[in-house]
C-alpha cells in the first residue's frame, strides 16, 4: 500500500486535550486498556482456531511488555488476529474517533462526574494511551492470508493527523509501542510497569511476560555431597499472571486448602486464616463468578474494607465497592468477577446500572443461604464462629430488609454466661419472668461484664437472664430489633435500678417520709457534681446496695450511636455524661444519715457512699481517687 496520511474528522476541537483531561482520573490506567486489547485479540484467534476458521499453529500467545528506557518507549505485542489495513481504518481511525467526536459532544455542559458516567458507552480505552504519551505507533499483521493483508504501520503523534504506511512485520499479531512523555517518565520504570500490571492483570486469561526472573532449576542425574540434587541458575521469561485463577474452577474441583492458599495469595500480608467461604459460580440470568471469604474482623472494622476485588473476565476494575455490594458485604474479601459489569465508568453509573443491582441482590441471597447452611449442619461451629462474623450478620440485619428476613433464623444473642440463643430461643427463655406490669418483654443486656458486675448479679438476683451486648454494631442492633419485635424494649442493666427497669405491680413501701428523704437529699447535693449528677429515690430492698448510680437509656444509646455514626440526633455526642444517683430509701445507711442532725457527719456518710458508687462505675478519678484512698487509709489507721 502507498502511505496513506489522513486527519479526523473532528469538526469541534481536538479531541486530544479532552481524553487527556477527562478520560480517566487515573493516567496508569492505559495500560490497562492495552493489556485488556491484546488479550482480547488473542482470545479471539482462540476461538477462531476451536472453530476450525484459523488451521495455522497457535505457537506462543503470550502478550510481552517492554521497556526501552534510552528510546523511552513502553511496547505491548501480543500474537492475537492483528488487523488489515481496511481493519485499521475502521476501527482505530473511523469507529474510535466517531466514538470521540461524540463524546466530544456530549461533554459539553457536564460535569466531571457525569462525564466519567457515559465514558464506558464509547470505545476510547485505545486513545487511553495518549493520555502518557507524545506518540503512539501500531505494527500489526493479520492472521489472515492473501488479498490486502500485508502488516501496517499506523502512527499519530496527538495531534488530529495520522500517518499509515506499509509494514515489514513478518509475524501475525499487533504492536503498540507509546513514546512516553516526561510528565509520566514514572511508566519507563519496571517497578512502576510490574507494580501496575500486577494490580491490573495479575489473573488475566492469556500469559504476560514482563522482564526476565532467575531460578534454580535441579541437573539431571546430579547430586551434591549431601545426595541432594544439584541445581544450576537459569533465566527464564517472568510471567506475571495466573491465567486460570481458583474463582474460574467449579467448586467440586477446589479442596479446602486450596481456598485457603487463594486467599493468602490476594492478602499476603494477612496471617489471619478466613472464618470460611462462598464461592459464587452462576451463568442465569447474569454471569458472575468468585469468592468471598469471611475474616477474622477487628474492632477497628473500617480498615477492613475495600478488600473484595472487582473484575470483569478476569480485567481487575476496583477494590472501592461501595454501591456495587451491599454495604455491609463491604467487610468480606475475595474477588466477584462477571462480564456484565460495565469496565471505564464511574462508580456512580456502577451503582444504578441494572445488572449491578442483580448481582448485588443475588450475593446477599447466597450469603444467607451460606450461613443458614452453615448454622443448620454445624451450630457448634457457628457459636464458635460468632465473636468474629456477627459484625457482618448484625450490619446486614441493620441495613438490608431482606437479609434480615433470612438473617432473622440464624442471628444469635449471647448473654453473660456466654450461651448462645437465636431469636426465638431467646424470647421463650426470658418471657416468663421478664414482661413488666403492661406485658412488655424486656431484654436486659449488659457491655461489659466487668464494670456492670453489680447490676449483673442484682438482675440474676431477681431470676432475670442478661444478655452480653459488647459489639461496635451493637446499639444500632438494639435499635433494628426494637423496631422489629412486638411489646419489646432492650435495657441496659444499669440505666435504672432492676425494679424499674422491670416494673412489677407490687411495690416495697418506703421506710423514710418526705421530710426525712428532703434531708437525706440536701446531704447528698452538697457533695455531689449536681451538673453531672441528679438525685432520685427507690424503695429497694435492704440488701441491696444504698446507692445505684444509672444512667438514662435513651440518652446513653443515641451518644452511643453517634460515636459509630448514624444517629438521628445529631451533636449528642459533644454533650457530657450525665447520670442519676439512686438511694435506696430503705437501706440502714440512708436511714442513719436521715437520723442524724450533725451536718458534718451527714456529708461525710453522704461522700463515702457517693465515692463507692462512683467507684464501682470506674467514675472515680484523678485527684479525687487519690483523695479517697487516702481518706479511707486513714481510717483503718
Amino acid at each position: 500500500m502507498t502511505a496513506q496520511k489522513g486527519k479526523i474528522g473532528i469538526q469541534t476541537e481536538n479531541i486530544f486535550p479532552i481524553i487527556k483531561k477527562f478520560l480517566y482520573s487515573d493516567h496508569e490506567i492505559f495500560l490497562r486498556e492495552l493489556i485488556s486489547n491484546a488479550v482480547d485479540a488473542t482470545q479471539k484467534l482462540k476461538t477462531l482456531a476451536s472453530l476450525g476458521k484459523f488451521k495455522d499453529e497457535l505457537g506462543d500467545l503470550t502478550i510481552q511488555v517492554e521497556v526501552d528506557k534510552k528510546k523511552k518507549t513502553l511496547t505491548v505485542r501480543d500474537r492475537g488476529i492483528g488487523m488489515t489495513a481496511e481493519e485499521v481504518d475502521k476501527y482505530i481511525n473511523q469507529i474510535a474517533f466517531s466514538s470521540a467526536e461524540e463524546f466530544l459532544k456530549k461533554f459539553k455542559a457536564k460535569s466531571e462526574d457525569e462525564l466519567n458516567a457515559i465514558i464506558g458507552h464509547f470505545g476510547l480505552g485505545f486513545y487511553s494511551t495518549f493520555m502518557v504519551s507524545d506518540k503512539v505507533v501500531i505494527n500489526t499483521k493479520t492472521y489472515k492470508k492473501g488479498g490486502s493483508t500485508k502488516a501496517v504501520r499506523w502512527e499519530c503523534d496527538g495531534s488530529p493527523e495520522y500517518t499509515m504506511t506499509e509494514s515489514d512485520k513478518k509475524d501475525r499479531g499487533t504492536e503498540v509501542t507509546l513514546y512516553i512523555n516526561d510528565e509520566n517518565k514514572e511508566f519507563l520504570e519496571d517497578y512502576r510497569v510490574e507494580e501496575l500490571l500486577k494490580k491490573y492483570c495479575k489473573f488475566m486469561p492469556v500469559p504476560i511476560q514482563f522482564g526476565m526472573e532467575t531460578v534454580f532449576e535441579p541437573i539431571e542425574g546430579e547430586k551434591d555431597k549431601d545426595g541432594k540434587p544439584k541445581t544450576k541458575e537459569v533465566k527464564r521469561p517472568k510471567i506475571i499472571n495466573d491465567t486460570d485463577p481458583l474463582w474460574k474452577k467449579s467448586p467440586s474441583e477446589v479442596k479446602e486448602e486450596d481456598y485457603k492458599a487463594f486467599y493468602h495469595k490476594l492478602y499476603p500480608l494477612t496471617l489471619d486464616e478466613p472464618l470460611f467461604h462462598i464461592h459464587l459460580n452462576v451463568d442465569y440470568p447474569f454471569n458472575l463468578t468468585g469468592i468471598l471469604y469471611f475474616p477474622k474482623v477487628k474492632r477497628d472494622y473500617e480498615l477492613q474494607r475495600n478488600k473484595i476485588q472487582l473484575y470483569s473476565n478476569q480485567v481487575f476494575i476496583t477494590d472501592s465497592v461501595e454501591g456495587i455490594v451491599p454495604e455491609f458485604l463491604t467487610l468480606l474479601h475475595g474477588v466477584i468477577d462477571s462480564p456484565d459489569i460495565p469496565l471505564n465508568v464511574s462508580r456512580s453509573y456502577l451503582q444504578s446500572d441494572q445488572n449491578v443491582k442483580k448481582i448485588s441482590g443475588y450475593i446477599t441471597k447466597k450469603v444467607a443461604d451460606k450461613l443458614a447452611e452453615i448454622f443448620k449442619n454445624d451450630r457448634k461451629s457457628f457459636e464458635e464462629k460468632w465473636d468474629d462474623i456477627k459484625i457482618f450478620i448484625e450490619y446486614g440485619m441493620i441495613s438490608e430488609p431482606k437479609f434480615y428476613d433470612k438473617a432473622v433464623k440464624f442471628a444469635l444473642l449471647k448473654n453473660t454466661d456466654g450461651k448462645y440463643f437465636t431469636l426465638d430461643e431467646y424470647k421463650k427463655h426470658i418471657e416468663p419472668a421478664q414482661k413488666d406490669k403492661n406485658n412488655k418483654l424486656i431484654y436486659l443486656y449488659a457491655n461489659n461484664i466487668d464494670e456492670q458486675y453489680s447490676y449483673i448479679q442484682a438482675a440474676k438476683e431477681r431470676g432475670y437472664d442478661v444478655l452480653l451486648m459488647d459489639g461496635v454494631l451493637d446499639p444500632h442492633f438494639i435499635n433494628t430489633l426494637e423496631q422489629k419485635l412486638p411489646d419489646t424494649a432492650f435495657a441496659r442493666v444499669d440505666s435504672n435500678t432492676i425494679d424499674k427497669l422491670i416494673e412489677k405491680e407490687d411495690q416495697a413501701p418506703s421506710k423514710l417520709d418526705d421530710k426525712q428523704k428532703e434531708k437525706v437529699k440536701a446531704a447528698f447535693e452538697r457533695v455531689i457534681d449536681k451538673k453531672q449528677f441528679e438525685v432520685s429515690f427507690e424503695n429497694l430492698s435492704e440488701s441491696e446496695m444504698p446507692i445505684t448510680i444509672t444512667q438514662n437509656e435513651f440518652m446513653r444509646r443515641m451518644k452511643d450511636m453517634e460515636a459509630i455514626g448514624g444517629s438521628p440526633m445529631m451533636g449528642m455526642g459533644a454533650l457530657p455524661d450525665t447520670y442519676t444517683l439512686v438511694i435506696n430509701a430503705n437501706h440502714p445507711l440512708i436511714g442513719k444519715i436521715s437520723e442524724t442532725d450533725d451536718e458534718k457527719q451527714q456529708d461525710e456518710m453522704a461522700r463515702q457512699l457517693y465515692d463507692l458508687a462512683r467507684l464501682s462505675k470506674n467514675l472515680l478519678k484523678g485527684k479525687e481517687l487519690d483523695e479517697f484512698v487516702k481518706r479511707n487509709v486513714e481510717r483503718v489507721s
